[in-house]
């Protein structure tokens, strides 16, 4: 699209200013209320994709529901018709969005200038907004760094709803048509293996979010997405303060609750996660019980802890002495020995006989309790020499010791599974998954050819299973299947077939309906490599017309029922008297001139003049013979039918 392009007639199409996975964004202007927006276009490559279509439209609808500060608006949604080839357009739908100035938290991460506190305020941000959808019944499904924006006010706007799905739909699962729906690294557990999706699967993208912010990097990072979404499911995630010392365990205790992998455990709504985070401030620890309710606890330093417990400790031995006439009462004793005080006698006061035997010197005392300590350390030494001993006596005497027994577990049979059954199946065994792919001409693309190990092997747990996934034969026989069908489902068949649509182009036909594949290049039954480019050759609904002058009418008939011409005729004879009869001397659409399919050709046909009609020759009438009459100088003329008299000469 141009920077010239207006939509609808109102938004004039500026600058690109985001691209994602599905669609581009530019900046826009509302002509009409004269204010900035954004507008979101479907690839163009992408449109003809009726999958992508929903998805995109789905957006909008989801969105617009949505009227809350912490969402980007949707003001409008329409088609933009783009020409694609002669003849034919491709309708690209648009959304209007409000025009959100700042930058997105992604940027915020790379730059490295978030602390603890901007990271806190900016996810109670996204939990506002996800406490609103949630209510409204949409499960956002995708939340990531990229799709929070902060306006240079700090303002928190969550966007990017384009796989979001109502929380009543069964089917709003990770897969479909094997394919990822969301970012691996803030997937939820449920999300990983295929299963329904929640509101508390978007708290666990959040709490991945808070991780990232607070860290600079997502809890679990590995090679493929594969091995990341098994991360999800199986490890724990590291301690976000071993990461960064500026994390209080406050924020700690906070992460360790959001990333719970039984969505049970974690919190159960958004404004409960976000009532943690406003604790955490305060460095309140959460309780450690997964399935307890939500609750806090004082964060205590060591110093403090300990020193409550001694005073603790005090006042429960002054409750003990209290009850208990036994127990005596004494001074506290300094860290040096303290002699009792003498009295002018000699003698003391007596308060200290319960330490010190009756006449018996303090310093005999200490070194009778040394002598006692210095026994019992040699008394437990000697016994650990002793059971030591014993065990390596019993483990000679038993020969070798045995090694030490291993956990393994059996590799699944995964042959013929899709690749994400297979992966579920190897994360339910405990083991690690991984694959590649290769072509297989028996095995139907993306099915599991095998594994290494193989099925059944006996391996430790945790270990690596590599699957191998078949990406179907490598040379595809092109099926006749393709002629009659659209554009686009033709280009969605060689798809399935692991082949790229080509080159259009558009040829006459009479059986073809206007924009409907007539055939292929290479043709059908030919065999071609996988992954190469076949073009398509579209009708144009159109035939061209043969040349019928000078030809019987019959000849004539022939060529227009010809399959490649099929089309229907009149006759309308004119006497020509040059041309012989029941020739063609005319026809209604020139020769080699394209009509629409259907369209009826008149044949004027040349026919004989008619024969003249004679007019009958009336009967003479007899006629009365005119009486000689004379002239004046005495001769008789002539009548009409006499002949001439000679006379004779002068001479004669």
């Amino acid at each position: 699209m141009t920077a010239e392009r207006v939509l609808n007639g109102r938004y004039e199409v500026r600058e690109l200013i985001g691209r994602g996975g599905m669609a581009d964004v530019h900046l826009g202007r509302d002509l009409r209320l004269g204010r900035s927006v954004a507008i979101k276009v479907l690839r163009q490559d992408l449109a003809r994709d009726p999958l992508f279509q929903s998805r995109f439209r789905r957006e909008a609808q989801a969105v617009a529901g949505l009227n809350n500060p912490t969402i980007v608006a949707v003001y409008d949604t329409g088609e933009e018709e783009i020409p694609d080839r002669p003849q034919h357009e491709v309708r690209v739908p648009f959304i209007v969005m409000e025009y959100v100035e700042g930058r997105t938290l992604r940027d915020h991460v790379k730059a490295g200038d978030l602390t603890p506190e901007d990271s806190v305020t900016y996810l109670q941000g996204v939990l506002d907004a996800l406490e609103y959808s949630h209510k409204a019944g949409i499960v956002h499904r995708d939340i990531k760094p990229a799709n929070v924006m902060i306006t240079p006010d700090g303002a928190v706007k969550v966007m990017d709803f384009g796989i979001a799905r109502a929380m009543a739909d069964s089917q709003a699962t990770m897969t479909q048509t094997q394919a990822v729906l969301g970012t691996a690294q803030y997937l939820s557990p449920e999300q990983a293996r295929g299963e329904t999706v929640d509101a508390r699967s978007d708290l666990y993208s959040a709490g991945c979010l808070l991780f990232e912010l607070l860290t600079g990097r997502p809890p679990f990072i590995g090679d493929s997405p594969v091995s990341v979404a098994y991360q999800h499911v199986r490890e724990e995630p590291p301690l976000a303060s071993s990461l960064d010392p500026a994390v209080t365990p406050a924020l700690d205790s906070v992460l360790a609750r959001a990333l719970q992998k039984d969505r049970d455990h974690r919190f159960q709504d958004a404004a409960s996660f976000r009532r943690a985070l406003i604790d955490a401030r305060r460095g309140i620890v959460l309780a450690d019980a997964p399935d307890l309710p939500t609750e806090a606890m004082d964060v205590l330093a060591p110093r403090t802890r300990a020193r409550a417990e001694a005073i603790g400790a005090a006042a429960s031995g002054a409750t003990a002495a209290s009850m208990d006439p036994r127990t005596r009462a004494m001074d506290r004793v300094a860290a040096g020995h303290v002699r009792p005080e003498l009295h002018d006698d000699g003698t003391d006061d007596g308060r200290l006989d319960v330490l010190q035997g009756a006449g018996e010197p303090v310093e005999r005392q200490d070194r009778r309790k040394s002598s006692r300590a210095a026994w019992l350390t040699v008394f437990f030494v000697a016994v650990l020499l002793v059971l030591a001993g014993g065990y390596v006596l019993l483990n000679n005497v038993a020969g070798d010791p045995p090694a030490q027994e291993v956990a393994t577990v059996v590799v699944p049979d995964l042959a013929g599974m899709t690749e994400t059954d297979a992966t579920n199946m190897i994360v339910d065994a405990g083991l690690v998954p991984s694959s590649d792919e290769e072509y297989n001409a028996s095995v139907e693309a993306g099915k599991v050819i095998g594994s290494d190990p193989s099925a059944g092997a006996s391996v430790e747990r945790e270990s690596r299973v590599n699957m191998t996934v078949s990406l179907g034969p490598a040379n595809v026989v092109l099926p006749d299947s393709l002629a009659g069908l659209t554009e686009s489902s033709a280009r969605d068949q060689l798809e399935v077939l692991g082949l790229r649509g080509g080159g259009i182009t558009e040829e006459t036909s009479a059986e073809v309906a206007e924009g409907r594949v007539i055939t292929t290049n290479p043709q059908a039954g030919q065999s071609v490599p996988v992954g190469s480019s076949v073009d398509l050759v579209l009708s144009n609904g159109r035939v061209t017309v043969p040349l019928l002058t000078d030809l019987t009418v019959a000849q004539a008939e022939a060529l227009l029922a010809d399959p490649a011409v099929q089309l229907p005729f009149s006759v309308r004879e004119v006497e020509n008297s040059v041309v012989a009869p029941g020739i063609v001397t005319a026809q209604s659409a020139p020769a080699r001139s394209e009509v629409d399919q259907g369209t009826e050709i008149v044949l004027t046909v040349a026919a004989a003049p008619a024969e003249p009609t004679p007019e009958p020759t009336p009967e003479p009438t007899p006629e009365p013979t005119p009486e000689p009459s004379e002239t004046s100088n005495g001769r008789p003329t002539e009548g009409p039918d006499d002949q001439p008299t000679s006379e004779p000469d002068e001479d004669g």
